[in-house]
């Protein structure tokens, strides 16, 4: 089955081919890093702008890449949520006429279990259910028992902002250019992670729950001093940049590693599987491997962690399997998607 999926979620714009849920025949990104670069953060409007300029542009570079035409494909795959409106609309969109036009099923995929998936994607042995999954992006951070692919239990989840969100914030306060997680991580490896004493927050009833404000606090704190409310410009030196970036994603890593495997425990699980770009942070990857080495560790590629359609098509092909057919043309975008099956 020859499935062609397409992502418009956040700031890319891509679409590919896949077969069976798991050969990829072509993975094509447009990314707006560079549009967004300027404003720190993703612009809504500006996403959107860019969306509808490539998005057609991007589908027929996947198909050319695949060596494939549209007649050739049998089922048409976009995510659905969340993740902006507007951004969303437009991918959900393109779909639906596609799939008038060709007279072919389309079906919605969660944008957050298709990173999930993408782990799964990139191992070459059959994995092992029930696991624990860790979804570790720059909009969400959770952690939920797949029972199988299609099936999942909430464990739980941020209560405020996400990783890679906190990462980005932090960054801006050191003034560093965005995405901000590839340069903490760089400065970090210069850094002394034990200067500051930062720690993730506790939710009290919820202790496998994420809290990543106060980290974010602590370390405008560690900036400013006790006066955050002072509008005088601060001259962070290099060495300080440094060693903020080691205590800080000491502390954001080590929370993460400590309450996923606590939940592995708990549920009785010897696989970890995660999803997200912040699973491209080499530390995070050996302060896994240095606390609990008896686990098995699924990580996706390099090329399928950040937000992709190649994920979307392989986990739709698995979707339409158990389903048995597509989604309806009323299916409405989702900024928000519980997840639960």
């Amino acid at each position: 089955m020859l499935v062609l999926g397409i992502e418009s979620t956040c700031d890319e714009t891509a679409s590919a081919v896949v077969n069976n849920g798991t050969t990829i025949l072509s993975n094509i990104i447009s990314s707006q890093i560079e549009l967004h670069q300027k404003y720190g953060g993703v612009v809504p409007e500006l996403a959107c702008r860019r969306h509808v300029d490539v998005i057609i542009p991007v589908i027929d570079e996947a198909l050319k890449e695949a060596n494939k035409q549209l007649s050739d494909i049998d089922l048409i795959a976009v995510a659905y949520g969340p993740g902006l409106i507007g951004a969303l609309l437009i991918g959900l969109n393109t779909a639906k006429a596609l799939s008038l036009a060709l007279n072919k099923p389309f079906i919605g995929i969660n944008h957050t279990e298709a990173h999930l998936y993408a782990a799964i994607m990139s191992y070459p042995h059959p994995v092992t259910f029930p696991c624990i999954g860790a979804v570790l992006s720059g909009g969400h951070t959770s952690l939920v028992l797949i029972k199988e692919i299609g099936q999942y239990e909430l464990i739980s989840q941020t209560v405020d902002d996400a990783v890679g969100e906190a990462f980005d914030k932090v960054a801006k306060m050191l003034d560093l250019p965005y995405p901000g997680g590839p340069q903490i991580e760089e400065l970090a490896k210069k850094g002394d992670a034990k200067r500051f004493n930062f720690k993730s927050g506790f939710v009290k009833g919820h202790p496998l729950d994420f809290s990543f404000s106060g980290l974010k606090t602590a370390v405008l704190y560690a900036l400013k001093g006790q006066n955050i409310q002072n509008e005088n410009i601060v001259v962070i030196s290099e060495e300080l940049k440094q060693d903020i970036s080691a205590s800080f994603q000491q502390a954001a890593l080590t929370d993460i590693v400590h309450k996923a495997l606590a939940a592995a425990t708990k549920y009785q699980c010897k696989t970890l599987i995660f999803g997200g770009g912040v699973t491209n942070n080499r530390r995070l990857r050996t302060l896994f491997d240095e606390a609990r080495q008896e686990f098995t560790y699924i990580w996706p590629s390099m090329e399928l962690t950040l937000d992709n359609a190649a994920m979307i098509a392989g986990l739709a092909y698995h979707q339409f399997i158990r389903k048995g057919h597509g989604d309806s043309l009323d299916l409405e975008p989702l900024a928000r998607i519980p997840f639960t099956h």
